[in-house]
């Protein structure tokens, strides 16, 4: 299983492009994490992934989540709004692989890639990457939360 957690850096090299902001998902910056999940609708990992994510809408809604699917250039939200969202524009700037193939990713609410997986994510391990996150944590103190 191929995890890449880019959460956790010492230092941030402002020139890796690992550190920029997602353009194509700036709608989101600052209000919402997304997770993106790409892989056609036949794909087992990726309906593995969908089902256990939504699972728990109330985890989801409780760290201001956003699900995306991608499959080939379309963009559906599986939880939370999104529109007028280009599939093709996403996955390149992700660097996701060819359309058909499964990948996930996490876009924390900076606009920039937290986690990148090739196998489905549980959302205890999800939840807990978001959970130890700075602004989480903030997040977690205000009396309205």
């Amino acid at each position: 299983m191929s995890k890449t957690l880019l959460y956790g850096a010492t230092k941030i090299d402002e020139t890796n492009s690992a550190y920029a902001p997602v353009e194509s998902l700036a709608a989101f910056q600052w209000k919402n994490r997304v997770f993106v999940l790409f892989a056609d609708s036949d794909n087992a990992r990726a309906a593995r992934q969908e089902n256990q994510l939504l699972a728990d809408r109330s985890g989801l809604d409780e760290r201001d989540m956003v699900v995306l699917k991608v499959s080939g250039g379309s963009v559906r939200p599986l939880f939370g709004a999104a529109d007028a969202l280009d599939g093709k524009s996403i996955r390149r700037e992700l660097e996701a692989p060819e359309a058909g193939e499964f990948a996930a990713f996490l876009v924390g609410k900076d606009g920039t890639v937290k986690l990148k997986v090739s196998e489905p994510v549980t959302n205890g391990e999800l939840f807990a990457i978001i959970d130890s996150m700075p602004m989480r944590a903030a997040e977690s103190m205000k009396p309205d939360k």
